[in-house]
């Protein structure tokens, strides 16, 4: 039997399936558009596909993520908080994890979990894009840069720019600044990484730091941002192999669960 878990986020939607054994046999990422249900409905299917299975070997089935409210009719059996399924997730990937720092394409998440996996306390950011995906797009935009390029970049700097800027727009003002004054793009860019990693560790030292800490969510894949972090929050920062996946892993493990009981 398989077990489905689909994360539909305001950048990107996650698909991952699991066997009875928690084994991921398949997943698939895919860009969320402005019609939600038909491409988490694209997603799904086209894992399927590519995994050489029809959706009635699928038992049981959740969805999770900002468009769960609109795809739960027709995509799935049930729907859950992200919250639960990150957290889930997390702890299934790294057995000791006892923090979990989600950051996706709009919102940042700060969890504490006890022993057992269970979320004893979590805090969210404002409905505001500072310490996102969508903040580090923005920036790589004015920049004149790719996301992957932006990875690399920090790691060539020789003389961080402070970003003092927390806003979004703000900050986009303020780089267009820096880059008008004559400073280093890889500067620019440790210092949005910085400016990301002091907005997030101050929503985490709200929930509380132990180890484990393991981060989630496209941006943990920017080894700039995480670094940043990690000397922030003065904690070993533990990262998926595929971080962006581990919202929908959680979602199959819970769909099993639930299936099992």
């Amino acid at each position: 039997m398989y077990f489905a878990g689909i994360d539909i986020g305001s950048l990107a939607t996650k698909i991952c399936i699991i066997n009875e054994r928690k084994e991921i046999v398949g997943y698939l990422i895919k860009k969320t558009t402005a019609n939600i249900v038909e491409v988490g409905k694209e997603a799904y299917e086209e894992c399927l596909r590519k995994n050489g299975l029809k959706d009635e070997d699928i038992a049981y089935s959740i969805v999770t993520g900002y468009g769960r409210n609109l795809a739960v009719a027709t995509l799935a059996d049930e729907k859950i908080t992200e919250i639960t399924c990150h957290s889930t997730g997390a702890k299934h990937l790294f057995p000791n994890c006892h923090t979990v720092i989600d950051v996706g394409g709009q919102d940042s998440k700060a969890m504490r979990l006890d022993d057992n996996g269970k979320v004893i306390k979590f805090t969210m950011n404002d409905k505001c894009a500072a310490g996102t995906g969508r903040f580090l797009e923005v920036m790589a935009g004015v920049l004149g840069m790719q996301m992957e390029e932006m990875v690399d970049a920090a790691f060539r700097s020789t003389n961080k720019v402070s970003i003092s800027s927390t806003c979004t727009v703000f900050a986009e003002s303020e780089v267009i600044s820096l880059i008008a004054s004559g400073k280093k793009p890889e500067d620019i860019v440790a210092g949005l990484n910085e400016a990301i990693a002091k907005r997030v560790s101050g929503l985490v030292r709200q929930v509380g730091i132990e180890d484990d800490v393991v981060m989630t969510g496209g941006v943990a894949k920017n080894k700039g941002v995480v670094k940043a972090l990690e000397r922030e929050l003065k904690h070993e920062i533990k990262v998926p192999d595929e971080p962006q996946i581990v919202g929908a892993l959680g979602a199959a493990l819970i769909a099993l669960k639930k299936f099992s009981e």
